[in-house]
């Protein structure tokens, strides 16, 4: 039993010796396995090849000993051979990657490379290795392959597709031409490729489809052609997509909606005609989004919200309308809005934000009134100071120094860049773009030199120290410039680079200038301008300023290297700014005397405008008269004709001179004794007011649309633009007329009425068509331009469903097809209105739109209703409807306004119009005064958007002449 219970610890004092013994001889193998002789040759070739002089072969290069693995402080650089010592049990060792980065190596590339059979990764960026990939590489079995950043020339390297094991490629800012190889396809287990900073041409082969595991793909600053592909698509697991300077027309396919897993998007500088927005709403990954200067029109979608959790986004230099979205004005992340078309409302900013939201110039002038807004929000700059200058010098990125000729250039040490405005006093920058790629922790805006300055002064060297830089776009602004012509000076020195044969050397900076709008200067490499890097060159300009404004654009149309010295080096490049007079400057004493004959002159205006003005309040100008003379020098040479002078004209209404026929009767050419030819309308007892074409014209959704947002139009002019405010009074669908290209014409003034700006209201006789007058006029006579607006509103709907307002009754309950739209409102089925005609062959959000336009114009409040300016920003899709419909008021249609319609259309008939006294008889006489049609027509008429979207007559354009029958 003793002998038996001791057995197991006698067993295990006999195997300790064992395991000990196994141990130490695993361990000694493991520490006598060495690398293949083979391959220790390739490496000894491959060092006389590049110049690799500092590799030890007294120590075996997969001992962990020697300089077989360096890592320093230098940032990109390493020097390491990493081998896999598993194979032969453990004795026999085989390089499985080689990282020889930042070294500038040069010659040709080893083919010795291929003699690694078990080689993985290759690193060899940024070095200078010229030529191309040796054919011997065929047979390696590479998943990481880099070179980034040399001097490989020809052709794409085909050799690269018999590599199938590759997942990631590198082959970035070479020298590498034509087009891209259909082999590309064979790559299929490609996850990374990036073929930047080239110059291949060509399309872009659809073979890139077959390459389904892509995660990322840059294919920037190149030389393509066509259009960026539709296959792209078919990328589904895509994260970082890079299209920038590549020459690719747009627009950005839609299909581009599939590539939900994108974080990283960035496409710029598409040629061709524009697109509107790409669709990106289920993009929830994203981070990175730059969409520059790619002419992209229409507004920014609402679905796009989502957008606020995107680190940067750069919307800089398109053509976007509408209003600026919410959540862009209330982010603390860098978004970059400049240079668009935007609108804003009563409620929209007034400062120009200088923070992490850019907004200078991103406000149409044209397209805005209100005056209380900050002037970088604005094209058009006014100068805020009184006083004026006539020079600038800007030390750009550097402190305030006194060059050469006593000159002071004023100091620009604004660290930050990425998405703002700064302004000073005389001047002013906006700058767009952050260097997303570095691996800084925070960007830098400002460069200092790395090497001497050649040619130049001691004083003036020191403007060249210093530069602000910006990866996408830089602009400076003179601000308070005395008119005139100047000469500028923009001083630039490339002080990144090296002079040398180092890899520093390979980098490329390209960018364009442009001054007042114009282009000066198309991709300039100040290294190659200037001889060297280093070394200043100055590029003088005359120019023109004519608004007080100088305005100088830096830009970078994603051309160069990107990578060079590191990652994040490229963008436009300024040393300093200098803006001299081509005039005599203006003395103090000559502003002086200019000020005092300003102020005399002024003084007298002054006088003799308050004298006027007295006058004119006592009667003794007469307004009338004045405004005869007024109408009598437009363009249109309108007058007042006697119904003798009118029949003279056309001989007594000729048939011969008939030129046509309208609802009220019949037109017919004139010609005046001081030979005017003139149209003269007719006004005819047996005209059917309205009546019906016999055949009916078939009209496709978009050309609905046009009409409808040509007729909002011309109201919007007449109410709003025109000089002569005017209210139609009569707006209706037998009143619009269409061109031989379907444009919309709004006719027949002959209920017109002036609306002069001191009046809210006019209270007149009640004369109109039964179905399209607002109740508030039809019941009171208080008429507005709203009234227009609710007539309108009917018109909208009467568009977009096909059917008469006053003769469609969908039920009996219901009288009018106005009725039954709120109805329908309600029911949340509002497209049930929509022509069945149309089948599906209409846009449902743009019908919803004009829908809802359609019953905000016929709110029974007129105060609820919009303007028609409003109408045609909705209907244009810069107004959202939904602002207009939060309105508590809206939907607050009670009883009280049902009642007034009910009541108005009891007894709905079509296209009869009423007066004062009823509805219209045979007789015209009780229409409406003469005269005053008259008046009324010749003022609406003498306005010179006629040609637009107000009628004109279209056989003669000839005047229109109101008259009536002798009768």
């Amino acid at each position: 039993m003793k002998m038996g219970a001791h057995f197991p610890t006698l067993k295990l004092q006999l195997l300790l010796p064992i395991f000990t013994f196994f141990s130490f001889a695993v361990f000694a193998a493991a520490a006598a396995a060495k690398l293949h002789p083979v391959e220790v040759k390739a490496l000894k070739d491959i060092g006389k090849r590049l110049g690799k002089k500092d590799w030890d072969f007294g120590v075996d290069p997969c001992s962990g000993k020697g300089n077989w693995r360096v890592l320093d402080e230098r940032k990109g650089f390493e020097s390491s051979v990493t081998c896999n010592c598993s194979f032969n049990h453990n004795s026999t060792c085989h390089v499985v990657s080689i990282a020889l980065k930042a070294q500038n190596l040069s010659g040709i590339v080893p083919p010795e490379f291929s003699k690694f059979r078990y080689l993985e990764l290759l690193d060899l960026s940024r070095n200078c290795l010229t030529g191309s990939i040796p054919s011997q590489w065929a047979t390696m079995r590479l998943v990481d392959l880099s070179f980034m950043g040399n001097r490989l020339s020809g052709p794409f390297p085909k050799v690269l597709a018999n590599i199938t094991t590759l997942k990631n490629l590198s082959i970035e800012g070479n020298k590498l031409s034509g087009p891209i190889p259909p082999e590309i396809g064979k790559l299929v287990k490609l996850q990374k490729i990036i073929i930047s900073s080239n110059a291949f041409t060509g399309k872009i082969p659809t073979e890139l489809s077959k390459l389904a595991h892509l995660t990322d793909l840059r294919i920037s600053d190149n030389n393509f052609s066509g259009k960026i592909p539709g296959f792209i698509s078919k990328l589904t697991q895509i994260q970082k997509l890079h299209i920038q300077g590549c020459s690719l027309e747009g627009p950005i396919p839609t299909s581009i909606s599939s590539l939900t897993s994108l974080a990283d998007l960035r496409i710029s500088d598409l040629i061709g005609k524009g697109s509107t927005f790409p669709p990106l709403s289920d993009m929830e990954s994203m981070k990175t989004l730059d969409l520059s200067f790619n002419n992209l029109a229409g507004g920014i979608p609402t679905t796009f919200s989502q957008l606020e959790k995107v680190d940067f986004v750069y919307l800089t230099g398109n053509k976007l309308t509408g209003s600026v979205p919410q959540w862009i004005l209330e982010r603390n992340k860098n978004v970059d809005v400049s240079d668009n078309n935007f609108t804003w409302g009563s409620s929209g900013p007034i400062e120009c934000p200088q923070g992490s939201v850019n907004l200078v110039e991103s406000y149409s002038s044209s397209a805005n009134k209100l005056s209380k807004v900050h002037p970088c929000l604005k094209q058009d700059f006014p100068c805020s100071s009184s006083k004026h200058h006539y020079s600038l010098h800007i030390n750009c990125g550097g402190k305030e120094i006194v060059a050469s000729g006593n000159t002071t250039f004023q100091a620009d040490l604004e660290p930050r860049g990425a998405s703002m405005f700064h302004s000073s006093q005389s001047w002013a920058f906006s700058s767009t773009g952050s260097f997303m790629d570095n691996d800084k922790d925070a960007d830098s805006y400002i460069q200092t030199n790395t090497s001497a300055i050649f040619n130049v002064s001691a004083l003036d060297a020191q403007l060249y120290t210093k530069a602000r830089v910006s990866p996408l776009s830089l602009t400076y602004y003179g601000l308070c410039l005395l008119n005139g012509n100047y000469t500028v000076k923009l001083h630039f020195a490339e002080i990144v680079f090296t002079n040398d044969t180092s890899f520093n050397s390979l980098g490329k900076r390209l960018f364009d200038v442009y001054i007042q709008g114009k282009l000066v200067l198309k991709d300039l490499n100040i290294a190659e301008e200037a001889g060297g890097v280093g070394r200043p060159i100055v590029k003088k300009f005359t120019v023109a300023v004519t608004s007080h404004t100088l305005k100088i654009h830096f830009y970078w149309a994603g051309r160069g290297t990107t990578g060079i010295p590191v990652r994040g080096i490229y963008g436009p490049l300024v040393s300093a700014i200098s803006v001299d007079p081509n005039f005599k400057p203006p003395s103090d004493n000559d502003r002086q005397k200019v000020m005092i004959v300003a102020g005399t002159v002024a003084a007298t205006l002054f006088l003799v405008l308050l004298f006027l003005c007295i006058m004119w309040r006592k009667g003794c100008l007469g307004a009338k008269v004045s405004e005869d003379k007024e109408l009598r020098g437009l363009d249109l040479q309108t007058g007042i004709f006697t119904l003798k002078q009118i029949k003279a004209a056309t001989k007594n209404f000729d048939a011969e001179n008939k030129v046509g026929e309208g609802g009220f009767g019949s037109v017919y050419k004139g010609l005046l004794a001081d030979g005017t030819i003139i149209a003269v309308k007719q006004l005819s007892s047996k005209s059917k007011q309205g009546k019906n074409s016999t055949s009916r014209l078939k009209l496709d959704w978009p050309t609905r649309k046009k009409i409808c947002l040509g007729v909002a139009r011309g109201l919007a002019y007449l109410h709003e633009e025109s000089r002569i405010k005017i209210v139609h009074r009569d707006i209706k669908t037998s009143n619009v007329l269409l061109d031989k290209d379907l444009n919309a014409k709004i006719s027949d003034f002959g209920l017109a009425k002036l609306n002069e700006d001191e009046n809210t209201h006019i209270s007149t006789r009640i004369a109109g068509t039964i179905g399209y007058m607002a109740p508030e006029y039809a019941m009171r006579g208080y008429l507005t331009n709203k009234a227009d607006v609710y007539s309108f509103g009917v018109v909208a709907l009467e568009i977009v469903s096909g059917k008469s307002n006053t003769n469609y009754r969908p039920k009996e309950e219901f009288v009018y097809l106005l009725d039954w739209a709120y109805v329908l409102q309600e029911r949340g089925s509002l497209l049930e209105l929509v022509d069945p005609e149309l089948g599906s062959a209409y846009s449902s959000e743009e019908a919803m739109v004009m829908l809802n336009v359609a019953l905000l114009c016929t709110n029974a409040s007129p105060t609820l209703r919009p303007t028609m300016s409003q109408v045609v920003s909705m209907l244009e899709g810069r107004t959202a409807v939904q602002d207009l419909l939060s309105d508590p008021g809206f939907s607050a249609i009670n009883s009280k306004y049902k009642a007034i319609r009910n009541h108005f259309w009891q007894n709905p008939s079509n296209n009869h119009s009423l007066s004062s006294n009823g509805p219209c008889t045979d007789s015209s006489s009780s229409y409406i005064d003469i005269e005053e049609a008259d008046r009324i027509l010749r003022v609406s008429l003498a306005e010179s958007y006629l040609n637009s979207h107000v009628e004109t007559d279209e056989t003669t354009n000839l005047l229109k002449v109101h008259s009536v029958n002798s009768n």
